[in-house]
């Protein structure tokens, strides 16, 4: 599924060419996504200005004049840029197109049909998918005093903690995994146990690996591609996640799997005690 650097990478991709541009039309061949394209999409965004291309959390939120298109990628959704009548055939997948009167196209493609193509009018961090979120993750508002006042009463297992986009957003299974590898802490942790100390290394993991991601391009999981059709590589650059078995890079033991919140997780029981 395309995580926080995915969709961070797709924004940074598709922003250049749809800001300041006018949009011709839209078309919707499926609207039946995770939830329905509203009908009469083309004729209210027929003439929008984009004004800005933003991400919260794991969305992304294009602004118009009139309000604020918010797209999620879902489980294999990708948006795709096409310049200058360069698109290929719409393949059986490609559920819309939103084109611009300079010949630009965005397309949006997603093969489960878990994404979603939403229109809200007023003020779109007040919507009910993004009133509720934690801090951004790569923000001043995410630091070590925030997370540990979050953690301080959390029985739960630290993995499942940062993974809830109610104490922080973006921070999906394959970087949790690697964050708590990096801070040398156990994903099965409870996360109260954690001291100032681990919180902090925690801290600095997290934004290190997803800004590491980010600028790799994001990991390949399924078919994951960015806007302008490559692969992110971030995936070469794993030390636990997807390696059970594997030796350790770090110290040579073997890596091991574990399941925590119906999710497999990865981790060295020799470096993350």
């Amino acid at each position: 599924m395309p995580e926080l650097p995915e969709v961070e990478t797709t924004l940074r991709g598709i922003a250049p060419y749809i800001v300041n541009q006018t949009i011709d039309c839209v078309e919707v061949r499926q609207p039946r996504l995770r939830w329905p394209v509203m009908e009469n999409l083309s004729a209210q965004l027929e003439g929008e200005i984009v004004v800005s291309v933003k991400r919260r959390a794991k969305y992304l939120l294009i602004g118009l004049v009139s309000g604020t298109l918010i797209i999620h990628l879902g489980m294999s959704g990708s948006l795709r840029i096409f310049t200058d009548s360069s698109a290929p055939a719409v393949k059986k997948h490609d559920h819309l197109d939103i084109m611009f009167t300079n010949g630009t196209l965005l397309r949006f493609h997603d093969p489960r049909r878990f994404g979603a193509v939403l229109w809200f009018v007023g003020v779109v961090e007040q919507h009910p998918l993004l009133a509720n979120l934690g801090p951004e993750p790569l923000s001043e508002k995410f630091n070590e005093e925030y997370l540990q006042q979050k953690l301080a009463r959390q029985k739960r297992a630290i993995k499942l903690a940062i993974m809830d986009n109610h104490t922080v957003v973006g921070v999906g299974n394959i970087y949790a995994n690697e964050a708590l590898f990096r801070s040398g802490i156990h994903p099965a942790a409870a996360a109260m146990s954690l001291n100032k100390i681990q919180v902090n290394a925690l801290t600095i993991a997290i934004k290190q690996i997803l800004e590491e991601a980010i600028n790799a391009g994001g990991s390949t999981l399924r078919d994951f591609v960015n806007s302008a059709g490559n692969s992110g590589y971030f995936q070469l650059q794993h030390y636990v996640y997807g390696r059970a078995g594997e030796p350790c890079l770090q110290c040579g033991h073997p890596i091991e799997k574990m399941v925590l919140g119906q999710r497999s997780s990865f981790y060295c029981p020799h470096c993350q005690k």
